[in-house]
């Protein structure tokens, strides 16, 4: 017999808090889906803490389902909302300040490739975008780097889950942090969360300069920089001080995101920067109850300019329930082998075979 999301629920109530009360009676489930015989479904606990103590739970509440007549797939998330524990104390390495002197474009030793993803604007999900496919690279075989570069507005760190503070032995060095088979660099690791960068643009290359150049990568297939929206300083940068491979450029379908999208582009193109493709995020909706598909934000706009420019369309991502809570909880989508992080892989499986990564 089919089931439906309201069957799930009443299974689900059934699933026991160890401090009281049920999933469905204290609001911890999310993103119900139902297709055919297969179900997924988030549990948002209301903090990490809980969370970390909550896998009993989550797979109390896979059992529950799975044991259901017609039922014989079943994938269960489990993340948290809210803040995650407040970071230790920052290192003693002092980041920023103007950039050193350098002969011409460098690469950090043992990185074959660096991939610049960028945007036009804010708000279109390139930091979603660059922690998964970060994650779907490494789930590939490929050793990966992640370079948060968004120096004003770091997200890495909470999407990848990781709080930690990197070590530096001589005050020079900077050993990075590794979360899901990434290899992990942030300027979010060094400051107090929530504390503002108030920096002008040399300090911001001597901060980009020192996380190429000082943090020891290791032998990476690729490094994924994660850049800040718009054309500014880092971007310059990056563009002009070391050897990129190529750019990636995340825009959403909407007319406004294009038009900046388009100077993200010509920037590029102007800085001498191969522009490897595009990656249209926030395509369409698809209505979990009924399965419609709308595109809140327009369609076939990236995919117009892609083809304008002759560059591939890397892969077109929707609108994701699930994609939110995973990376506000710290472990991407990507990590897991759902619809999105299928999508994702896909899309990394193209920058390998086209030996962009």
């Amino acid at each position: 017999m089919a089931r439906t999301k309201d069957d799930i629920l009443e299974t689900l109530a059934r699933v026991a808090m160890p401090d009281g009360g049920d999933l469905v009676s204290r609001d911890l489930i999310r993103a119900v889906q139902v297709s055919g015989d297969a179900v997924q479904f988030v549990i948002e606990a209301p903090s990490p803490e809980l969370a970390a103590r909550m896998e009993p739970v989550r797979a109390a509440a896979e059992a529950a389902v799975r044991g259901m007549d017609g039922i014989n797939e079943v994938r269960v998330a489990l993340t948290a909302h809210g803040p995650a524990a407040k970071p230790p104390a920052p290192p003693s390495l002092k980041i920023g300040g103007h950039p050193k002197p350098q002969d011409g474009p460098t690469k950090p030793s043992g990185v074959q490739r660096i991939l610049a993803i960028g945007s036009g604007k804010g708000g279109v999900g390139k930091s979603t975008v660059s922690s998964n496919l970060a994650v779907a690279l490494a789930k590939q075989g490929r050793k990966v780097g992640l370079l948060d570069a968004d120096i004003y507005g770091p997200s890495q760190p909470r999407m990848m889950g990781v709080n930690k503070r990197p070590a530096s032995p001589d005050g020079k060095t900077i050993i990075p942090l590794h979360a899901h088979g990434v290899t992990l660099m942030s300027i979010g690791f060094m400051l107090e969360e929530g504390k503002a960068v108030v920096w002008r643009g040399p300090m911001l290359m001597g901060a980009l300069q020192q996380m190429l150049g000082q943090v020891e990568w290791g032998e990476l297939d690729v490094l994924l920089v994660d850049l800040p929206p718009g054309t500014g300083d880092v971007q310059l940068t990056l563009c002009t001080k070391s050897e990129l491979t190529g750019a990636i450029v995340v825009s959403t379908p909407q007319d406004v995101a294009l038009i900046d999208a388009r100077k993200a582009l010509d920037m590029f193109t102007t800085l001498k920067t191969p522009v490897l493709g595009l990656i249209e995020n926030m395509s369409m909706f698809v209505c979990p109850d009924c399965g419609a598909q709308h595109e809140i934000f327009g369609q076939g706009g990236v995919a117009a300019q892609a083809d304008a420019m002759g560059v591939p369309l890397l892969g077109a991502l929707p609108i994701d329930l699930e994609t939110r809570l995973a990376g506000d909880g710290g472990t991407p989508v990507a990590v897991g082998d759902g619809p999105m992080a299928q999508a994702y892989a896909r899309i990394a499986e193209g920058l390998i075979k086209g030996g962009m990564a």
